[in-house]
């Protein structure tokens, strides 16, 4: 799972622990076999089985083992460590004393998503109270949390006032939004969405990468990313179900072929029309 490719860097790679000693190790081992260009810290992640073992978001809960899990993995690597974190537990406003306390034991960069563990991923993301945040530290601060679009990135750095912006969901089935995001943030171009044509061949390019990467697992990992690809298109139902199905990159051609060759007043043109 640690293992990347050279032209992803920069890379950040990402540790989760409740031991500051078996974090610290973790962290110099990493470093030592894969050299990345950054630490992280999850300290936000709210989902059980995470939680449950007091790893993710459950360390907001302890803002002192927090700040030794830091301190530990800063004295550990060269490189440097950032958190990642929410608002808080259940009360929004945990963000505004452990944020500090992280800075003070040494992160070099906060990520605040802005939910608290209670909302998982209900409700809006609160981008004014990681404002609260980034106004109470002097480390860079990137804002998370229900950015999707370019004017979302946009909006987001506004309010926040935050030092960059950290995208999840936003960009599953979608790897030129983080590209659109950025030509819209620094150049005010507003790119537009890909059509179905160009979308194909986007997957089609993604699971060749995945199949030299991965071998015959390739299209087992890659089905959850055609579904995220074709969500909320007009009959992308029955399309992903022939998607569904495929076990090589012949599969995922002849999937689309059989598709494109379906009658041409139907769901197929609706769909192309609408992308």
């Amino acid at each position: 799972m640690i293992d990347f490719e050279e032209a992803e860097r920069p890379i950040i790679q990402q540790i989760f622990g409740k031991d500051p000693a078996v974090a610290a190790e973790a962290a110099r081992i990493i470093e030592e076999r894969y050299h990345p260009d950054g630490i992280d810290i999850n300290m936000g992640c709210p989902v059980r089985k995470m939680v449950s073992d007091f790893n993710g978001a459950a360390l907001m809960r302890e803002p002192e083992l927090a700040g030794r899990i830091v301190r530990a993995v800063k004295n550990a690597v060269m490189v440097p460590v950032s958190v990642k974190m929410r608002l808080g537990w259940s009360d929004p406003a945990e963000c505004l004393t452990f944020a500090p306390m992280i800075e003070e034991a040494g992160a070099d960069l906060v990520s605040v998503h802005g939910r608290t563990k209670a909302q998982g991923y209900s409700g809006r993301a609160d981008w004014g109270m990681i404002a609260r945040v980034k106004a109470r530290l002097k480390i860079p601060v990137l804002a998370n949390g229900d950015i999707v679009s370019p004017k979302d990135a946009k909006q987001a750095l506004e309010i926040t006032q935050a030092d960059g912006v950290l995208v999840g969901r936003g960009a599953l089935g979608r790897p030129w939004a983080l590209r659109y995001m950025k030509d819209f943030v620094t150049a005010g171009v507003l790119n537009e969405e890909p059509d179905y044509e160009e979308k194909k061949e986007t997957t089609i390019e993604h699971f060749r990468l995945m199949e030299k990467r991965y071998g015959c697992r390739a299209a087992t990992l890659f089905r959850k990313h055609l579904v995220w690809y074709w969500k909320g298109f007009p009959g992308a139902s029955e399309l992903r179900t022939r998607l569904m199905k495929i076990s090589n990159s012949n599969d995922l051609l002849t999937a689309y072929s059989d598709w494109d060759s379906l009658d041409k007043g139907g769901v197929s043109d609706k769909m192309k029309q609408n992308s």
